[in-house]
C-alpha cells in the first residue's frame, strides 16, 4: 500500500460550520458544510459536485453574530461520499492567520 505523508506546515482542526457558496440564495448550510480547516486549506461536503481547479468563494455562518467569514479558493479534490453528497478539499488563494484564528476559536469550544 502507498503510505501518504502530511507535509502541512499547521495543523488541521475540526471545524464544523454551516455554509454557502457566496451569492447563493440557499440557506446556510443546505448545500455545503465545512468539516475542517487549516491556514492553507478546508475539506468541505457539498451537495454539488465540483471539480478540481474550480474557483470558489465560500461564506461560512459563525456563532459570534459578526458577518459570515469569506473564504476564496480552488479545489483540488473532490470525492463522491456514497450518500449522494461530494467531499470537497479546497486551496486557499491566499493564507490569513488572523482570519483562520477566529475560526479556530469557534472549533476549539
Amino acid at each position: 500500500m502507498e503510505q501518504l505523508t502530511d507535509n502541512r506546515l499547521f495543523e488541521r482542526f475540526q471545524a464544523r460550520f454551516p455554509a454557502k457558496f457566496k451569492d447563493a440564495r440557499d440557506n446556510f448550510g443546505s448545500v455545503l458544510q465545512l468539516r475542517d480547516a487549516c491556514a492553507f486549506g478546508t475539506r468541505l461536503t457539498s451537495k454539488e459536485r465540483l471539480f478540481t481547479n474550480d474557483k470558489i468563494t465560500i461564506e461560512v455562518d459563525l456563532p459570534d453574530g459578526l458577518a459570515p467569514m469569506v473564504l476564496k479558493g480552488e479545489v483540488v479534490w473532490s470525492k463522491p461520499t456514497g450518500s449522494g453528497n461530494w467531499e470537497v478539499g479546497m486551496k486557499l488563494h491566499r493564507v490569513d492567520l488572523l482570519r483562520m484564528s477566529r475560526l479556530y476559536k469557534f472549533a476549539a469550544s
